[in-house]
Parts: C-alpha cells; structure tokens; sequence
C-alpha cells in the first residue's frame, strides 16, 4: 500500500515515515505544497496524508484539486488547527479525516489502517498499468499480485508463487466477491484433456492459503461448502 506524506516538519515527517514503513507501507516524502501537489498528480497513491499548512501550496488546496478532479484517494490531515471551524472547513474540501498535532502514534496508524480499509472495501480491485499498457499488479485490500512475476504481496512479505498457484490467484483477484464453483476454476486452470480430481484443486487452494494468509491476517480465501469458494475480506 502506498503512501504520499506531505509535510514541511523534518523532525516529524522522516519518524513518521520509518514507522509507517515498518507497518508495511510504502511511504513517499514530499516537504512543500508544489512537490506534494505533483506527486499526488501522478496518483497511483491508496492514501495521502497532508499538513495543512505548507509552503507554497496548502494542504487544503491539495485536497481541493484532488476532488476537483474526481480523484478519491482517501485524505488524512495532521494540522495545528483544533476549531470546529476548522474542521469543518477540512472537510468540506473533502478530507476523510482529521488528526489534530500533536497526536499519538497508535492512534494515526489506528486511522491509517481504518481509512484504508474502508478505501478497500469501496473499491475492492484495482488494476495498475505497466510498461506498454499491460495491466501487470492487482490489488485487493492488502494483498498485491504481480502475474508477470509470480510473486504476491502482503504486510510487506513476499511471497513467491507457482504458475498454477498464480492462475488461481489471478482468477479469483479478478472475480473478487463472486462465488467461483469448482467447475469454473477446473475449466479455467486445466484443458478438458487434463481434468485433474477435485482432490487436486482443493490441495492448490489449501496451499495458495498458507502462503497468503498469514498468522493473525484476515481470511481471503473462502470455502462456499458444496459450490466453490470466494475470495474477499467477509466470508
């Protein structure tokens, strides 16, 4: 997941940014209004968090283009600022939150994981181009598929995959919320001459399991008993 924080303080935004990384995230620094208006240009971004006083351009009016481009990367702001005027003003320009200086830690990566959750659910896939107009990465929450290199992310870990495993993952990330019936995923990953039993796939689900789901990380692979399975956060 990546992160664009725009802030002129040094000494809050290089911790802030280690900490961030060390959650997982992909973090990119910008110190000034104009270079973190250009960057969140470029997009590519699942959350910007901003000051909201900078130099040259303010955080505010950051927030503003962004919407008034239709862009709706979820925005954090960490500002001085504690009226409700003031909060009300930030959120009119189309902030989804608001978190007054100085903060507690736990708390902004509280808001970060909540913000992007609900980013998450409200656009559980997305497809991001590469070199010649390929689609090559999906993404659903917070896992990441490279197809062109077998290799998934998740929580900062990479996970390395086998061609079928990869297949299927690409299968399901692009099929995200539908039940998938064991027929389709036999017809899908195997020619009709080489049908494997229904024994294998479930062995290739429970393996794709082990590598993506992690210890304490929610379940993205469901079981629909009976029909096939589901990939998404619920079951």
């Amino acid at each position: 997941m990546r992160i664009l924080l725009v802030d002129d303080e040094v000494e809050l935004t290089e911790p802030l940014s280690r900490v961030l990384s060390r959650e997982g995230y992909s973090v990119d620094l910008a110190y000034d209004g104009a270079s973190g208006s250009q960057m969140a240009l470029q997009g590519g971004y699942d959350l910007l968090i901003l000051d909201w006083m900078l130099p040259e351009i303010a955080g505010l009016e950051i927030c503003q283009q962004m919407r008034s481009r239709k862009d709706a990367t979820p925005v954090l702001f960490l500002t001085a600022k504690d009226t409700i005027d003031d909060r009300v003003l930030g959120l009119d320009a189309g902030a989804d939150d608001y978190l007054v200086k100085p903060f507690e830690l736990r708390e902004l990566l509280a808001r970060v994981r909540a913000l992007l959750r609900r980013s998450a659910t409200d656009a559980p896939i997305r497809v991001t181009v590469g070199a010649h107009n390929r689609p090559h990465l999906l993404q659903i929450g917070d896992l990441e598929l490279d197809c062109e290199n077998q290799l998934a992310y998740r929580h900062g870990r990479t996970i390395e995959l086998s061609e079928k495993e990869t297949q299927l993952l690409e299968y399901f990330m692009r099929h995200a919320g539908q039940l998938l019936t064991h027929a389709q995923i036999h017809q899908h990953l195997w020619n009709p001459e080489e049908q494997p039993s229904s024994n294998v796939l479930a062995a290739l689900i429970r393996l794709l399991r082990r590598k993506i789901e992690a210890a304490g990380e929610t379940a993205l692979i469901h079981t629909v008993y009976g029909k096939g399975y589901r990939l998404g956060d619920g079951g």
